[in-house]
């Protein structure tokens, strides 16, 4: 009935009917396809790492900055989604950044050298960095109300399951072609789904607003969040604040985002809308989901670099060992979505996070003698929290926006969390860098001459044909690996316990968390 009496209201300008049938599926297929290929490029490189910085003469540390600049680039471009939107329309945004994001896509797979390819990247991520905002406010304006609980559903699927799937298809191609597949397989799907959204929605272009350009919050913003990832780049390589040139960005940085937020909040145009922070259920959703976002990317990065480094993975048994969690999630993230109204949205979270915590005290006690089984397990658990608080928490974001607020809303709160898992990305390497090397100090100190130990460990290798020099290089291997293996548990610990303490933070959201059309929520 509701449908029916909406139907017979004038619509506003730049809104429409829904759309129905094969159309709202082709649709739903073309944005779900074009965010999946957008996220998936967040990870997929991650167990492509050491082929990558193999190939173009650097350390894995360096390689990392094919992740990290990507995240830093779109998470700069995020909070920009709306005013982007309205300024040029949403349907010619999403359809653009498909195209362009393809572009650069390939130059990234033709790169030569490090700087080439970050330098692509970095390309590639602000072309992309809207494109996951407005597909979002797209699929809400498209779909009829009764519906929009299942299309958040099916979104958050697929913001889900592509970091998942992007380690094992990764590692896939990496193994079985090579490394600059990686960013070619784009070209085919992102010409699919732009050519699929135009054909659909090119007659349903969102009103446009000619609004003044915020010049100096843009420089601000660009500014600030560039100096603040080059100080967490290259902090570990430049021995962090003894480095002149680390002091001179961190400052930069600072300076820059403290003069942003009194500029954006007093503008009359502001590039980022900071008000929203001023509503309640939105800053507790929005840093909620940007700190358990900063953890699960801890363990997607750390995770596989262990494996191979430590236990001789292949990338293709890296993505593999991580690919469980995402069963779980597949299955439930539709099912959830259909089913916010009748959902507790906080409780839900709660039972998230202690499932997540859980697995990550389960991680910190592997060992490098575990079996693939004991490692995808725990994987396969994280599922069912993931699945339960990425939505709920997006349904809390939501609460009591607008239509007309749904990109800039949707782009500031992915702007928080992807610039949360950029900066997971730098402080994660550099903290297991770290605790390894503390672990390996320690273990060593136990090799002395009148160490028992040392010297019954010295008669098994021995025995085993080793002496001299061969042995050293053989106990610097083992002592490196049970180094590293520490270092990573205990880096799965800290994520644990900040997983706990988030806890009590999401009840500070206030019901009811009734948001785009979807009904209630508790």
């Amino acid at each position: 009935m509701a449908d029916a009496d909406a139907a017979t209201k004038p619509l506003p300008p730049g809104e429409y009917p829904p759309l129905r049938g094969s159309a709202l599926v082709l649709l739903s297929i073309a944005i779900g396809v074009s965010s999946f290929m957008e996220i998936l490029d967040m990870t997929i490189v991650n167990v492509s790492v050491p082929a990558i910085a193999g190939s173009m003469g650097v350390s894995p540390s360096e390689g990392t900055w094919s992740i990290s600049s990507y995240l830093l680039a779109a998470a700069v471009v995020q909070p920009l989604a709306g005013w982007i939107g309205r300024r040029f329309g949403e349907v010619r945004t999403f359809v653009i950044s498909n195209l362009l994001f393809i572009v650069f896509s390939m130059l990234c797979g033709l790169a030569t050298t490090m700087p080439m390819l970050i330098a692509a990247r970095v390309m590639q991520g602000l072309v992309s960095g809207p494109m996951m905002s407005v597909a979002q406010a797209i699929l809400l304006r498209n779909y009829p109300v009764h519906l929009r609980g299942l299309a958040l559903g099916l979104w958050a699927m697929v913001v889900i399951v592509a970091p998942i799937v992007g380690p094992v298809l990764g590692g896939w191609i990496t193994d079985n072609f090579s490394w600059p597949w990686l960013f070619f397989i784009n070209v085919p799907v992102g010409l699919g789904a732009a050519g699929i959204s135009w054909w659909l929605l090119r007659h349903r272009e969102s009103m446009r607003v000619k609004v003044p350009v915020d010049a100096v919050g843009l420089a601000l913003l660009v500014i600030g969040v560039a100096a603040l990832q080059f100080m967490l780049d290259n902090g570990n390589e430049k021995d962090w604040f003894h480095s002149n040139e680390i002091v001179i960005a961190t400052v930069i940085g600072v300076v820059a985002i403290a003069f942003l937020i009194p500029w954006e909040l007093t503008d009359r145009h502001p590039i980022v809308d900071l008000h929203l922070f001023q509503r309640r259920n939105f800053r507790v959703g929005t840093i909620s989901i940007a700190v358990a976002y900063f953890t699960f990317m801890g363990i997607t990065v750390i995770f596989p670099l262990w494996l191979q480094s430590a236990l001789n993975y292949t990338s293709t048994w890296a993505g593999l060992a991580m690919a469980p969690i995402g069963i779980v999630a597949l299955v439930l993230a539709p099912i959830i979505g259909r089913n916010l109204h009748r959902i507790n949205l906080r409780l839900a979270p709660t039972i998230s996070f202690c499932i997540l915590a859980t697995t990550m005290f389960w991680f910190a006690s592997q060992t490098e003698q575990a079996s693939f089984g004991q490692l995808a397990l725990p994987r396969f658990v994280m599922g069912f929290g993931l699945a339960l608080f990425f939505l709920p928490l997006n349904q809390i974001i939501m609460a009591g926006i607008s239509p007309a607020e749904i990109a800039s809303a949707a782009g500031l709160s992915n702007f928080v969390r992807t610039f949360a898992g950029s900066v997971s990305t730098a402080v994660c390497v550099f903290m297991w860098t770290d605790l390894s090397e503390h672990h390996y100090a320690k273990l060593t100190e136990n090799i002395t001459p009148d160490s028992v130990a040392w010297a019954d460990y010295q008669a098994q290798m021995a025995q085993a044909g080793l002496t001299g020099d061969a042995a050293l290089a053989s106990t610097a291997r083992v002592l490196n690996v049970q180094a590293m293996t520490m270092g990573a548990n205990d880096l799965f610990l800290m994520m644990g316990v900040m997983f706990l303490l988030l806890i009590p933070f999401v009840w500070f959201a206030k019901p009811p968390f009734r948001a785009v059309g979807t009904g209630g929520a508790h």
